[in-house]
C-alpha cells in the first residue's frame, strides 16, 4: 500500500484498514510458527503497511497536511532518455539513433560555447 492512497481514506476506514491488515499478520506468523509460510517477505510488509495507516491516522488526528510532491518535467524524463541512448550507442556504436545524434551535436555546441 502507498500513503497517498491511505492518506485519501476517512479515520474510520482506517481502522478498519488497521484491524485487516492486524488479523492477516497474525495469521502470517501462525502459518511461519507450523512451517506452511510460503513468503515470509509478506510478514515484514504487513507490519510495514501497519506502520504507515497508523501514521497516517495520527496525522489525521493532529489535522497534519501533507504536500504532495511535485511531478517531474517531461525534460528531465526525455534528457535521462537521451543519455541512456548515448551511453548505449557508446558502448555498440553500430546503432545509433536519431536521438543520441541530436544530443551529441548538443553536446558539441555546448563544448563549443564554454571553450570559446
Amino acid at each position: 500500500m502507498k500513503a497517498s492512497e491511505i492518506r485519501e481514506l476517512s479515520i474510520s476506514e482506517l481502522e478498519t484498514r488497521i484491524s485487516e491488515v492486524k488479523k492477516n499478520l497474525f495469521n502470517l506468523k501462525f502459518q511461519k510458527a507450523s512451517g506452511q509460510l510460503d513468503n515470509p517477505m509478506k510478514i515484514k510488509n504487513f507490519k510495514r503497511d501497519i506502520a504507515i495507516i497508523e501514521t497516517v491516522a495520527r496525522e489525521q488526528e493532529l489535522g497534519i497536511k501533507i504536500a504532495k510532491p511535485a511531478k517531474k518535467s517531461g525534460k528531465t524524463r526525455e534528457a535521462k532518455k537521451v543519455k541512456a541512448a548515448v551511453k548505449e550507442t557508446e558502448e555498440n556504436p553500430k546503432q545509433e539513433s536519431e536521438k543520441v545524434k541530436a544530443a551529441k551535436v548538443k553536446k558539441t555546441a555546448k563544448k563549443e560555447k564554454i571553450q570559446e
